[in-house]
């Protein structure tokens, strides 16, 4: 993955928290991803593959698409958004992020068309909707990728290279760890600093369910809140890679994007040490942190909205090479067209 690409996608990144990151028709985020950038490709392959979604033209399409949610996702959003915009000239793709929760209650609220999610829609998610007149059954799931939800912390940390499930557990739990040594008596005896995405992170929920970090009625610890918490996960990466006594988490295309800034952690799920990677992801070796990334709509947006419609089908046409290059596991065939062919029933014939 080139490192201007980078640039580009946590720059979008940055500035979408407060304005909303937008890709405009006609302006111009282990395995190798062959050296080549979304731009370098976009001309001549979507061009040719993907101008047409059965009876749909995509070089006819007009209107807006609206997306908004997971700071996971909104890597793979955007690189999509940008390609779409060159083929589908007259449609403006605007990609944010507020974190999966918040792009939930915008979905619900029929504020944006699409919502990036990096775990399913929950029970309370979806009442919310069906009281705006937005049915469960209306409710469009569509996977687009593998994450490998990354522990990390800084190069400088010579001794945390492989952590048990149960000493993360006691590490972010509250109540848990303050020093290293809390976890392994041979770590040094210094205070940890803790970053974790926020409250209405997809990853923060993730994370909490994998290690059992639920709480209140689940007789299970909660979640440490004493430490720097914050939707955007770049704000997790400055604080890391300086400090030898911090850990955070996030998604893999955040610590692939930093290089040399950050050391991924290795986990044990019970069957020895194993890094994050495209592979182990894939597999299923990297457990239990390892996970779908999804974006949802609705079944009267796809019906009203081509732009839309579109959009999605596009992003299902280019999601195995775009989640890669931003740093995700591309989902396998057999995987992505039951995801294609959820979308068949609403392209025009």
């Amino acid at each position: 993955m080139k490192k201007t690409r980078w640039a580009l996608l946590f720059g979008a990144l940055v500035s979408s928290v407060a304005l909303g990151a937008a890709a405009c028709g006609g302006d111009d985020d282990d395995d190798d991803d062959g050296g080549e950038t979304p731009g370098a490709t976009s001309a001549a392959t979507t061009a040719a593959t993907a101008t047409k979604a059965g009876g749909l033209d995509y070089t006819k399409l007009s209107g807006d698409v609206k997306v908004d949610g997971s700071s996971t996702v909104f890597p793979i959003s955007e690189a999509v958004a940008e390609e779409f915009t060159k083929v589908a000239k007259g449609v403006q793709a605007k990609v944010a992020l507020s974190g999966t929760g918040g792009g939930f209650e915008k979905f619900c609220r029929k504020e944006i068309d699409v919502s990036d999610a990096s775990r399913p829609i929950n029970q309370k998610e979806k009442d919310a909707c069906a009281a705006a007149g937005i049915p469960n059954a209306d409710l469009v799931e569509l996977q687009v990728a593998i994450d490998a939800l990354t522990v990390v912390i800084s190069p400088q940390n010579t001794w945390a290279k492989c952590m048990t499930t149960a000493q993360l557990t006691k590490a972010f739990q509250a109540g848990g760890a303050t020093k290293w040594s809390d976890l392994d008596p041979s770590w040094p005896a210094e205070n940890i600093k803790f970053y974790y995405p926020g409250a209405d992170s997809g990853t923060f929920d993730y994370f909490k369910e994998a290690l059992k970090l639920r709480g209140e009625a689940s007789k299970e610890p909660s979640h440490r809140s004493d430490g720097t918490s914050s939707e955007d996960d770049n704000v997790l990466v400055r604080g890391i890679e300086g400090d030898k006594n911090a850990i955070g988490y996030f998604g893999l295309a955040y610590y692939l994007g930093e290089g040399k800034k950050l050391k991924a952690v290795e986990v044990d799920g019970g069957k020895g040490c194993v890094a994050p990677s495209f592979d182990t992801a894939l597999n299923g070796t990297y457990t239990p942190l390892s996970r779908p990334l999804f974006v949802y709509t609705a079944a009267a947006i796809l019906k009203e909205k081509q732009a839309v419609l579109g959009f999605l089908d596009f992003y299902l046409k280019n999601t195995q090479k775009l989640s890669k290059e931003v740093g995700y596991v591309s989902l396998p065939d057999a995987l992505l067209k039951t995801q294609q062919d959820k979308l068949a029933a609403y392209l025009p014939k």
